[in-house]
């Protein structure tokens, strides 16, 4: 069994892709817009804008897959409870994952060392998904 998180947007899906594959050094190993899927439950729901929304995309960091796609048939809505946290090896890339994500996002634990990780900050992209960036404690 895989655990395999899953993100949804309102639209957004192709640029959050592009730019998560870039700060988490990843692969978009799938990108199907709802034009190309061709799916009889949602055409009938699509305006001809979005048909170019992603139907399902997938996202490839390291040996992890996260699934993504925009949703038409739901209102979005932003859910800061829930969090995916990205593991780090040095400091170094959490401050270069951060600061590629950083623009239009809000900050709720600003970056810092905690008793259990050497760097970690916490925030609300731009997109409205919340992350969690971070090392193990490295450092004492």
């Amino acid at each position: 069994m895989q655990i395999t998180p899953t993100l949804n947007f309102a639209g957004s899906c192709r640029e959050a892709m592009q730019l998560y594959e870039q700060a988490f050094q990843g692969k978009i190993t799938c990108l199907l817009t709802y034009g190309e899927a061709n799916d009889p439950a949602y055409l009938p729901l699509l305006t001809e804008g979005q048909l170019d929304y992603i139907y399902h995309g997938e996202l490839l960091c390291g040996d992890q897959r996260i699934i993504m796609a925009d949703h038409v048939d739901l209102e979005f809505t932003t859910c800061t409870t829930n969090f995916l946290t990205i593991m780090f090896d040095t400091k170094e890339e959490v401050q270069q994952a951060y600061a590629l994500m950083q623009e239009g996002s809000t900050t709720i634990y600003p970056m810092e060392a905690t008793p259990y990780s050497s760097c970690r900050v916490a925030f609300v992209d731009r997109f409205g998904i919340r992350w969690g960036l971070m090392t193990e404690q490295t450092e004492r």
